[in-house]
Order: C-alpha cells, then structure tokens, then sequence
C-alpha cells in the first residue's frame, strides 16, 4: 500500500486526523494530534488493510526549552503487509501529557514507562505508570535537554 492511499484511508474514516505528512522516506511520518492517538491507533491496528500489529518503538524527544515542544514517536509495524509507518506528537513541554496507548499494545506499557523516566512525559490512563529504569527516588528527568545533573544520590558522587 502506498503511502497516499494509507493518509487517504486514516482520512477517509478519520477525518483531519494527519495534520502533516513529515517525511515520505520508509518508514513514512505523519505529524498527528496528541489528544486523538488512540483513537488512530485502534483504527490502525483493527483496519483489515493495514493492520499495524506491532508497536515497534516508542519515544520521547525533547526540543528544548527555547521551542517549548516535547514529541513522542511511534513506530508501527505491519507483519503480514511488511510495512511500518511513524505517528509524531506534539507536546508542550510545560506539561508534556499524552493518552496512552497500552490499551491498543500491550508493548506500550514498557515503552511509555521508559519515556516518563527519562523525559517525564504523562502517559494519561496508563495502567502502572511508574520509573522502570531510575530509582524511584531520582530527581529529575536525564534525557531533557536542561536537565541538571545530580551531584550526589544517596551520599554517593554521581560521575558524568
């Protein structure tokens, strides 16, 4: 399936969903909004000529305090049609929040944990939303852009 005939079936069945196509090179990316992504991914994953079976990966980006914009990326794979495709959301970075999707891909529950402990992003409704690869004391998120690093944990020297 082409690239065209997969944003004109998203937009066939939900309208205005693709905001933007932002890249056409494999695996393509479309730029969503945040607070429709599970409603496109349950399509996505359910409709018979797609059927992205596979949450791949999913991320967190932070483009820093000056732009004020967080993103989380999800790479979806079709196993029986051999095709991925990339889901882009935008965030504001003041309170970086998105629904999950753990209920379309059991996966996605790992996946969002890792981006709450290192970007402090909210998965809305995920069932255990919890640090999975920080203590659960740390303090901060590592992987923001601004982040300041510990110089102590627990009486020990934290090196960089």
């Amino acid at each position: 399936m082409s690239l065209k005939e997969i944003k004109d079936l998203i937009n066939t069945h939900l309208p205005e969903m693709v905001r933007e196509v932002i890249s056409t090179t494999t695996p393509a990316t479309f730029l969503v909004d945040s607070s429709r992504i599970v409603e496109l991914c349950s399509f996505l994953r359910t409709e018979k000529q797609l059927y992205f079976d596979s949450l791949s990966c999913l991320t967190g980006l932070d483009n820093g305090p000056e732009k004020g914009i967080m993103e989380v990326v999800y790479t979806l794979y079709s196993i029986p049609y051999n095709y991925s495709l990339n889901i882009r959301c935008e965030l504001d970075r003041t309170l970086p929040q998105i629904p999950s999707v753990s209920t379309v891909w059991r996966t996605a529950d790992w996946h969002e944990r890792e981006a709450f402990d290192l970007f402090g992003i909210n998965f809305l409704n995920h069932p255990d939303l919890r640090r999975i690869l920080l203590p659960t004391d740390w303090e901060g998120f590592p992987l923001l852009k601004d982040y300041s690093h510990q110089e102590k944990y627990h009486g020990i020297t934290v090196k960089y």
